[in-house]
């Protein structure tokens, strides 16, 4: 344990202080019980701090996402209150590594969720659902992981900024999505990305959490996943992402 939490010190450090390092799987062999206690361990840090899991969110649940990272599982990880930013604000650019941009559905939980549940059950624990935009941030040095690593990471999440709510019986199954910076687009997808589509990523946030002693509690955000490949910000870019019928997300990318 006081090896995993090291490591979990290690990656801490490098999110909060926007330093790379190297790959933890290069020098460690982690398993995914370890994977998840380093990432564990590593939020406990920021909580210390102040911070607040206000949800969670789910990785490589597209193909196009698990062919850019070069994986096949999902991921999860923990979203804290210090991730969230104002939708049409600024991001800062000095506080991350190499961030990039990827569209996703956000889920908002009315009612708590865990364990084996199905997609009926999972839609009727939401309040509201709308469109998301997650700042992904990869702490390792030039953005080159392995799924353990991904997962010590905190599954890469860094921050994210959330559209306005709809009703959560809207139809997000197959809505185009187009990822658009300086008005120019770069992503074009869909929700069905998505594992065929977002609630899915739901289904198996309650079951992944479950597995590790959490739940998804009234209140939570979980965001499902990216429905493109990620891309690359830069200082004085103006990102919007663009989700048929429903809504708009965007910012800018400030020094």
């Amino acid at each position: 344990m006081s090896d995993l939490r090291t490591l979990a010190a290690l990656v801490d450090e490098a999110a909060r202080t926007a330093t790379p390092i190297p790959q933890l799987t290069l020098a460690h062999d982690l398993g995914v019980d370890d994977a998840y206690a380093v990432q564990a361990l590593s939020m406990a840090r920021r909580y210390e701090r102040g911070e607040r899991r206000i949800g969670i969110k789910m990785g490589l649940t597209s193909r196009a996402k698990m062919a850019q990272v070069g994986v096949s599982e999902m991921t999860w990880g923990r979203l804290t209150n210090a991730m969230r930013r104002e939708e049409g604000g600024a991001l800062s650019r000095a506080g991350f590594i190499h961030p990039r941009a990827e569209p996703e559905v956000a889920f908002l939980i009315k009612s708590r969720l865990s364990g084996v549940v199905t997609a009926v059950e999972a839609m009727a624990a939401v309040e509201a659902v709308a469109p998301a935009v997650e700042i992904i941030d990869s702490r390792y040095e030039n953005f080159k992981f392995t799924w353990a690593d991904v997962v010590a990471d905190n599954s890469s999440s860094s921050a994210f900024f959330v559209g306005g709510w709809s009703k959560p019986d809207t139809d997000i199954s197959n809505l185009a999505i187009t990822v658009a910076v300086d008005g120019r687009p770069v992503q074009i997808g869909s929700t069905a990305a998505i594992l065929g589509h977002p609630v899915r990523s739901l289904v198996a946030a309650a079951r992944l959490v479950a597995q590790w002693g959490e739940a998804l509690n009234p209140g939570d955000i979980v965001m499902a996943g990216g429905a493109t490949a990620a891309h690359p910000l830069s200082v004085g870019n103006y990102v919007s992402a663009q989700f048929e019928t429903l809504g708009r997300v965007a910012f800018n990318v400030e020094a």
